[in-house]
């Protein structure tokens, strides 16, 4: 292929792709206002609660999920309706749910560069002297404005105006889809009871806790909305799993790796952030395997203490360097993201989406937040 036409081609995907995004926020847009017209109707009370996740919903985001769903949905030759873009959009709603919980549970202060959200209802707490506890005030609203944000991504879902055959193959992968993600979560909270890092256990973390709701499902969805027949799309979804497993893989990797050398200015979190919640990444289980114990000492008795200072971070950051982690989680992600992209040049993909997915994998991938 001639440089000048890949080029072209690379150009018209990114275009696609940045006016779906736009869509995708147009919707989301629209589907809040209606959401905060009916909640204000119950009681002025609820509305701190729609500029909260307005907030959280609107002003940030790469709108990644609805994006795989797209091309998903173009992977089958076909073109959506803007019904199609709204069952797309309600995975926007179901991220913010994994999100604010996630937040809670690892007692982040912040999210985008701003409050987390049970942070932002405790210091509404404290700014109007309510009664009570601010901190458990702040932990409940987080709780159930993460499930309110669940309830909303199957509402969108229901309500998007897809025709019933449709909605009703999309519903499987939808609900296998949460389910996973529930359990990954669940694996990812045990894991950090657990006496050591383990890469296997780190690994599945990965796939369930963000990898597949992130990529192999939401194309799983876009393509169940383009084809209801599940035996005639099984070759396709096949194909989009072997893109998408090994790819929802790499961003969880790339994820991590931001969560200990990332800048703060770029990903909205404290530098070393996953260091002071003690996290158990591949790449600290990867760390602990190539340790010395002198430096697994250390390592351990950083781990998960929210006091540490830059230079203790530093320290810490330096000692996983040195074993050599840092090279193999990087040369994992390249294999995987190869893997990817391999499938994606597949025949079973339509011609006109080969483009869409080489270029998410890269957006997704090779990312600084």
């Amino acid at each position: 292929m001639r440089s000048g036409y890949r080029c072209a081609v690379v150009n018209d995907a990114r275009g696609t792709l940045l006016e779906i995004r736009e869509q995708v926020q147009s919707e989301l847009t629209s589907y809040l206002a209606l959401q905060r017209e009916y909640l204000g109707a119950i009681g002025s009370e609820l509305l701190p609660v729609c500029d909260a996740l307005e907030s959280f919903l609107l002003e940030g985001g790469k709108r990644l999920r609805p994006l795989f769903a797209y091309a998903g949905f173009s992977a089958t030759g076909s073109q959506p309706t803007a019904a199609d873009i709204r069952a797309f959009t309600s995975l926007e709603l179901l991220q913010a749910c994994a999100l604010i919980h996630d937040d809670l549970m690892d007692r982040s202060d912040t999210r985008r560069g701003k409050p987390a959200i049970h942070r932002h209802f405790e210091n509404l707490h404290q700014t109007e002297a309510m009664n009570g506890l601010a901190d458990q005030f702040g932990e409940a609203a987080a709780v159930l404005l993460g499930d309110l944000a669940l309830v909303w991504s199957d509402h969108l879902l229901h309500t998007s105006g897809v025709a019933n055959d449709a909605l009703l193959s999309a519903l499987s992968v939808h609900d296998e889809m949460r389910i996973e993600l529930m359990a990954g979560q669940y694996l990812d909270v045990r894991e950090a009871g657990e006496k050591s890092p383990n890469v296997d256990r780190s690994l599945r973390i990965a796939r369930y806790k963000s990898g597949k709701y992130t990529i192999e499902r939401p194309l799983h969805l876009g393509a169940a909305l383009a084809i209801t027949d599940l035996a005639k799309r099984k070759e396709l979804t096949n194909i989009l799993s072997a893109y998408g497993l090994p790819l929802g893989e790499a961003f969880q990797l790339r994820d991590d790796m931001l969560g200990i050398f990332g800048d703060p200015a770029v990903t909205g979190k404290p530098a070393g952030d996953d260091i002071r919640e003690g996290k158990r990444t591949v790449l600290m289980a990867m760390t602990f395997e190539r340790a010395d114990q002198a430096s697994k000492a250390k390592i351990s008795s950083a781990l998960g203490r929210e006091d540490l200072t830059s230079d203790q971070i530093e320290e810490v950051r330096a000692l996983i360097t040195a074993t050599g982690a840092v090279k193999d989680v990087e040369d994992l992600i390249d294999g995987l993201l190869s893997n990817a992209l391999t499938a994606a040049n597949s025949a079973e993909i339509a011609p006109s989406a080969r483009e869409l997915l080489i270029e998410l994998a890269s957006s997704a991938i090779r990312r600084s937040h």
